[in-house]
This record gives structure tokens, sequence and C-alpha cells, in this order.
């Protein structure tokens, strides 16, 4: 369905279709309805909402939802349009009521059957919510309770109480619902303080990190329009996955690898510390090399780049051993770190997928392992927070690998002396990361 001319409610709810129904990711699917349309800054801003809060807050607007369906919804269209329209009413205060029912109505008749009757359904569903108004279940069972009123599954729920404890837990999933930060790392080529009075004058508002002096938290989106972005000065990027090529001690003139690169943001990181050195950049897909090529001109470090389409396991088959002075893991994970950017990570992942990552990340570290030079450094990081993916992969490879130590590192502002660095999403309202840096026993 062509989306141009489309109001940006009609936007949300086909690109709330292709997630919901036929498992898109969210990012994708908003990004590619969003270039095929007309839309105001606005209103793509509308619809962006949309989209993230209503796929953030699915379990909870099923509960909402559940008792006022009194009929099998039998088309596609009818379980995310209401979905859609009940975050609005619960969620966005700003909107009125009537103008939500109004425009699900017209959604109703524009994306149903001939002659359905679906727009009945919803105008007496919303109806009946806006009367009964939100509702929770009962505090004595926690999961359940923290489960709906912070929209993230049970499993996760019991993950977080087994491993910090019930207040904790509570903490880290009610701050997976805020909304995440605009935050910018500049550029080491680029002076910050000139960067930071740009961004002022661009009425960006900028704050500095509380994690790393190199981070500007933004006021508002669309730093990607800006002639900073454009030149390189600065690039978009999470405080705490900025943290991890900080754990480096570069000298200038290494040969790095970055086993699992793309987007390029690390490897471009790493580029900007080597004037006189190389980072090789491998993923395992060509097309996602193209994005690291793409951000390092951008970033203007493209000379001191090379990409390879690689599997990081089989990197030991076509580098020598010991030929890099530095080697960089950040290892395909589950994400669990970045529910406040990818909200429906929370619904695709499961307790399994843990353990069968964990394997995927022991078989890198293995093999990548072998290439690191005797007063190398090896850093392994990942944008999850769950035990199996971090201090469990980290305790497995020294165990198979005894020549290997953890070693203290000093990440942007903040010390690992153990060696390791976690970050939960609730320490800073960041993403949740973790950091371990390795080196040879002497």
């Amino acid at each position: 369905m062509k989306l141009l001319n489309k109001s940006a409610r009609a936007v949300a709810l086909e690109t709330l279709i292709r997630i919901l129904c036929d498992g898109s990711y969210s990012n994708i699917s908003l990004n590619n309805s969003l270039r095929s349309t007309n839309l105001s800054q606005a209103d793509r801003n509308f619809a962006t909402r949309l989209v993230y809060g209503t796929v953030q807050y699915k379990i909870f607007l099923d509960y909402q939802l559940q008792d006022l369906i009194k009929t099998k919804l039998k088309e596609e269209y009818l379980k995310p349009l209401l979905l859609m329209s009940g975050y609005q009413l619960i969620f966005m205060d700003k909107v009125p009521d009537r103008a939500v029912l109004n425009e699900a109505n017209l959604l109703a008749k524009k994306f149903g059957k001939k002659n359905s009757t679906g727009y009945k359904i919803i105008n007496g569903i919303l109806r009946s919510l806006i009367r009964r108004g939100t509702v929770l279940p009962e505090k004595n069972n926690l999961v359940h309770y923290l489960s709906v009123k912070e929209s993230t599954p049970k499993w996760l729920v019991e993950y977080l109480i087994s491993h910090w404890g019930e207040k904790r837990a509570g903490s880290i999933l009610a701050s997976i619902n805020e909304t995440a930060k605009n935050t910018v790392r500049v550029s080491s080529l680029a002076n910050p303080d000139e960067v930071f009075s740009k961004l002022t004058e661009l009425d960006f508002a900028p704050q500095r990190s509380q994690l790393s002096d190199d981070v500007f938290v933004l006021s508002r989106g669309g730093i990607v329009n800006s002639t900073l972005f454009k030149k390189g000065e600065l690039t978009v990027q999470d405080e705490a996955a900025s943290l991890a090529v900080s754990a480096f001690d570069f000298i200038g003139d290494e040969n790095v690898l970055d086993a699992c690169s793309a987007p390029g943001g690390k490897t471009v990181q790493i580029a900007e510390k080597i004037p006189t050195g190389q980072v090789i950049a491998l993923d395992i897909h060509e097309n996602k090399l193209r994005l690291v090529r793409q951000n390092a001109t951008r970033m203007n470090v493209i000379d001191r780049v090379k990409t390879m389409a690689m599997d990081a396991r089989k990197a030991d088959e076509s580098f020598d051993q010991q030929q890099f002075d530095k080697i960089l893991v950040d290892a395909p994970c589950s994400g669990l770190g970045l529910l406040r950017r990818k909200p429906e990570i929370r619904y695709n992942k499961h307790p399994a997928d843990l353990k069968q990552l964990q394997q995927i990340q022991l078989n890198i570290l293995d093999h990548v392992s072998k290439l690191l030079n005797e007063s190398g450094e090896l850093v392994y990081s990942t944008c999850t927070i769950a035990t199996e993916e971090d201090e469990e992969v980290v305790e497995k490879f020294l165990e198979q690998h005894s020549k290997y130590r953890l070693q203290s590192f000093k990440a942007g502002n903040l010390e690992a002396p153990n060696g390791m660095l976690k970050i939960l999403p609730d320490s800073y309202n960041s993403d949740g990361f973790f950091i371990a840096k390795f080196v040879m026993r002497g």
C-alpha cells in the first residue's frame, strides 16, 4: 500500500501491521514507511511516537483491551488499530478522546474490507475503554503486576528479580520505558568545545554526559540533518556504547581488528584513535559493511579503515596469528540493554536465546583471540545485561584460555578495577552495556 499523502495515523497503522502481524523490525519498518511519505516533521514525529509507544506498551495495552473485546477480530488491521488508539487514549494527554475515536473510525473504514463493520467494533471497544479507564493486576502477584505495568514478558521480569532483587528490577523495568536520550559523540578529530558551542547555537541545548566527556545529550532529535553531522564532527551514538573503544590504551599506530563491526560506530571511533594505524572491520554481510564505509567516509577516517565480509568465527583462517595489536569483539547478543530504543526485543527474545548466543560469543572469542599479539588488548562488549552473555562468557573464556587474564581499565569517566564494567539501564538512563578487557599473562 503506497503511503504518499496518508495521514500520520495511517502511516503508523500500516507500520504497526507489518511489525505486529508480519514480525518486521520496528526501526526498519518505520524508516521505510516514512521515506515513502510527504509528512511534515511534526507528523513524522507523531507517527514515530505512535509506532514505538504502541509496540513498547503492547502487553499493557493488551491487558486493558482483553475484557472489552467480545468478538473475534477477523480483519488483520483491527488489533493494531485498537492498540494504537488505546495508546493515544491512555498515554497522549494532549490528544482529545474525540479525535482518537474519529480517526479510528476513519482508519477502520479505510483499512477494512468492503462492507466491513469493523469501525463499529472499534468504536464500541474504545468507548468502553474510555468509560472504564485503565486497570492493573493485584500487587500480591508481583511478577504479573510488573509484567503488565511495565509491559514486559513475565520471564524477563522473573529474570531481573532473580538477578537484582525486586526493588532494582522495578527500577530497571521503569527505566526501559522512558524516552531514549538523543546522544552524540564528538569526533576525536573535532574540537569538543567548538562543537558544543555550535550545538547551542542550533538550539540543541547540549549537556555533557556523565559517562564520557566526548558525548553530549541533546534536547531534541534532528541532528542528522545538521552540517555538524554531515561534515563528520559528530555522530549519533549512545553514551554507554561509546565506552567500549575507550577501554583500549591506544598509541596511535596499531593494527586493529573490529570483529563484528556493522554499522561502524565503534570502527570509526577506533580509526579516530590511530592516525598512523589501520582497523580491519569484519561483518558477515557485505551490505552491512557498506554502512561501515559510509560512516567512515562521513567521519573522515576512511583511509584508516578496511572492510572484509567474513564470519568472525573464521577470522583465524584468513589472518596470521598475533597479527593484531588490538581486537574488539562487540558481539552479537540478545540486545536486552536496548529495550528503550528497540521495544520489540522484549517480545522476540526468550531464555533459550541467551545460552545459544553465549555459544556464538565464545566461539568468536576463541577464534579471534589467536590473532592477538602478546602485548595486545582484547575488549569484549555487548549491548545486553544478561549474565549468560556477559559475566558467564568471561568466566568460560578464561577457563578455556589460561594465557589470558582480565585487565583493569578506565572507560570514559568510569573505572573497572576488576576488568569488567556493567551498566544497567537505570544507572544513567543509557543503554544497558557490558565491557570486559583481556590481556595475556606476563
